[in-house]
């Protein structure tokens, strides 16, 4: 499967379309995550690449993670439903359904504005530098996940 191209204006209003669905009463089709929740979880994977927060990994960690899941992650093919979360991406405790959302919104506008140029080659602290495709399809690949898992 190929991802839409997040720096593609019509993928954006898709994603937007999308997430203007989610309400606080929505229900997962999987997983043990609501609907704000699973906004918080989606901020985070755009925090840590816009280093708003850090995430350390032990050296072998690393090396596993660059290794072994940079396709997984990063690749053409779609997550399975209730995929194992790493634990430092793991959203537990209650979070604002509005504010999440508002951020969320806020970070795909970010990822958008910023292109294509801006990605490529940036480098990334789990799995080293990512092309512009890789950072699309990390960005849109998680986004479809979670917006299926809640019938979006």
């Amino acid at each position: 499967m190929s991802y839409p191209s997040i720096f593609k204006v019509e993928t954006l209003a898709n994603n937007k379309k999308r997430l203007d669905k989610l309400t606080t009463k929505s229900k997962p089709l999987w997983g043990r995550m609501n609907a704000a929740q699973m906004l918080a979880h989606l901020n985070l994977t755009y925090d840590t690449s816009r280093g708003k927060v850090r995430i350390e990994l032990q050296p072998f960690m690393h090396f596993f993670v660059k290794t072994f899941l940079k396709r997984t992650i990063v690749g053409d093919k779609p997550y399975p439903k209730n995929a194992k979360t790493a634990a430092y991406y793991e959203v537990v405790d209650d979070k604002n359904f509005e504010e999440e959302k508002s951020n969320l919104l806020q970070n795909m506008q970010w990822a958008f504005e910023k292109g294509e140029h801006y990605f490529e080659g940036r480098l990334t602290g789990s799995f080293g530098r990512l092309t512009a495709k890789e950072w699309s399809n990390l960005f849109q690949k998680h986004l479809d996940h979670h917006f299926q898992q809640f019938g979006l």
